[in-house]
C-alpha cells in the first residue's frame, strides 16, 4: 500500500523508455541480425522461465486449495463487447451457441499472431530453412496452446468473479496475486511478470525493425528504391541506411504520441 509517483508526466516517462529501447535495438541490428536475434532469444528464455514458474505454482495451488471450473461455453454464459460483435451487433445471431462459439474462435486466432512474422524473416533463417521454420512454428503453436489457454483457465480458477474485471488487461498479474504462498513472494513474482511483459513488448520493437528492414531491402533489390539504401556499413556490412530510416520514423512516432 505504498503510494509513490515519479515527478514526471507518465507519457514522458514511457516515451523515454521507448526511445531507449528503439536506440538499443537500432544499434544491435546495425551490428547484425545475429546480435539482435541473440537478444530476442534471451527474451524468449526469460519468458519461458516465467511461464514454467507460473504453471508449476498454479498446479501446486490447485492441489492445495483447489479452483473453480469455467462455466460451459453456452450462449447464456458468453458476453461480447460491441467491438467483438462487429457487424453482428443488433442481430439475434450471437444468441445461438454455435454462432457465439464461432465469434470466440475467430478472436482466438489472434493468439497465433506470431505466425505472420515468419513471412518477414524467412529469408534470414539459417540452413536448414524448412526444418527451422517447422521448429519455429511448433514453438509458436505450443506457446499459444499451453500458455495463452492456461492463463484464461487459471484466471477463472483462482480469481474471484467479483474482482476478475480488475485484472482484465493483465490476467497473469491477477493470477500471481491469487496463488498460494506468502504475500511478499507473490509480489516478487508479480514484479517478475511485469518485467517479462516489458521485455516482450521490447522484443516487438526488434521484430518491427527486422521485418521492415527485410521488406525495404527486397524493394530496393527490385529497383523500386535506389541501391543507396542497401549500401553496407563500413564495419558491420549491414544495410544501416535502411535501418536509420526505419528507426527515425519510429522515433518520430514516439514524439507524436508523447
Amino acid at each position: 500500500h505504498w503510494n509513490a509517483r515519479l515527478p514526471f508526466a507518465p507519457n514522458h516517462v514511457a516515451a523515454a523508455f521507448v526511445v531507449g529501447i528503439i536506440s538499443y535495438f537500432w544499434w544491435r541490428n546495425t551490428q547484425g541480425l545475429r546480435e539482435s536475434s541473440h537478444d530476442a532469444l534471451r527474451i524468449i528464455q526469460i519468458t519461458t522461465a516465467m511461464v514454467v514458474i507460473l504453471l508449476v505454482w498454479s498446479v501446486a495451488t490447485l492441489l492445495l486449495r483447489g479452483g473453480a471450473l469455467p462455466p460451459p461455453p453456452t450462449a447464456e454464459h458468453l458476453r461480447f463487447s460491441d467491438e467483438a460483435l462487429g457487424w453482428l451487433k443488433g442481430t439475434p445471431l450471437p444468441t445461438f451457441t454455435v454462432i457465439a462459439l464461432l465469434i470466440g474462435f475467430g478472436h482466438s486466432f489472434l493468439a497465433m499472431s506470431g505466425e505472420e512474422s515468419l513471412a518477414q524473416v524467412y529469408r534470414e533463417i539459417e540452413h536448414p530453412k524448412v526444418l527451422n521454420l517447422r521448429r519455429t512454428g511448433l514453438v509458436i503453436f505450443l506457446y499459444s496452446l499451453i500458455f495463452t489457454a492456461s492463463v484464461s483457465f487459471l484466471a477463472v480458477a483462482f480469481i474471484p468473479d467479483a474482482t476478475r474485471a480488475r485484472f482484465s488487461d493483465n490476467l497473469i498479474s491477477g493470477i500471481a496475486m491469487h496463488l498460494v504462498g506468502p504475500l511478499w513472494l507473490r509480489l516478487f513474482f508479480q514484479g517478475f511478470v511485469v518485467l517479462v511483459g516489458f521485455l516482450i513488448l521490447s522484443g516487438g520493437v526488434n521484430t518491427a525493425i527486422v521485418g521492415s528492414n527485410a521488406v525495404l531491402n527486397r524493394v530496393s533489390e527490385d529497383g523500386v528504391l535506389p541501391e543507396w539504401f542497401r549500401h553496407p556499413h563500413r564495419r558491420f556490412g549491414t544495410s544501416y541506411r535502411t535501418l536509420n530510416v526505419i528507426v527515425g520514423l519510429q522515433l518520430l512516432t514516439v514524439d507524436r504520441k508523447s
